[in-house]
């Protein structure tokens, strides 16, 4: 890719950042990042909720157990993240720290955990350990925390806070 199309892919005329490509690379990687962090968890048993929980709807359950399943669920991880990237970005971008984003990954957790019984992705809260449940909690916290606080420093004013960049006196 050309550096004139980098610059096109992230930037208005203007030099600021174009919210819907930011939101939608914020996304990739969150997704990248956490779903992979989920793999992990999921491995080394600190939860029961399969990693392609989010493909349940849609494929059997026992292709969604394998390793091509595991796959197909960090890739549906991904894009669930990309569009809650998006969201966010396009809602919260203005709001300053960490809480928000905090908020929201919890937010999303409560979402899925509530939607996600009756729509077979995983059993219900009180049919799940308190390893998955506080692990799941966790990774949603800290997936938000990831994506808002990442949108804040872009579009706010975050980066004047960093320490690297005060002012000697």
């Amino acid at each position: 890719m050309s550096s004139q199309g980098a610059a096109i892919r992230q930037h208005t005329n203007t030099g600021h950042t174009n919210p819907l490509s930011f939101s939608l690379e914020l996304g990739f990687f969150a997704g990248l990042l956490w779903g992979a962090v989920h793999w992990v968890f999921h491995w080394l048993r600190f939860t029961i909720v399969i990693p392609a929980f989010l493909a349940e709807p849609f494929f059997k359950h026992s292709f969604l157990k394998s390793g091509s399943g595991d796959l197909l669920g960090w890739l549906f991880f991904i894009a669930f993240s990309m569009v809650a990237a998006v969201i966010y970005t396009l809602l919260f971008r203005k709001l300053a720290g960490p809480w928000p984003g905090i908020v929201y990954g919890i937010c999303w957790w409560a979402v899925l955990f509530v939607a996600g019984p009756p729509l077979g992705m995983m059993n219900r809260l009180n049919h799940l350990t308190w390893n998955t449940i506080i692990t799941e909690f966790c990774l949603y916290l800290l997936w938000g925390l990831f994506i808002g606080y990442t949108a804040a420093f872009e579009f706010t004013d975050e980066r004047k806070r960093e320490p690297g960049r005060a002012k000697a006196h």
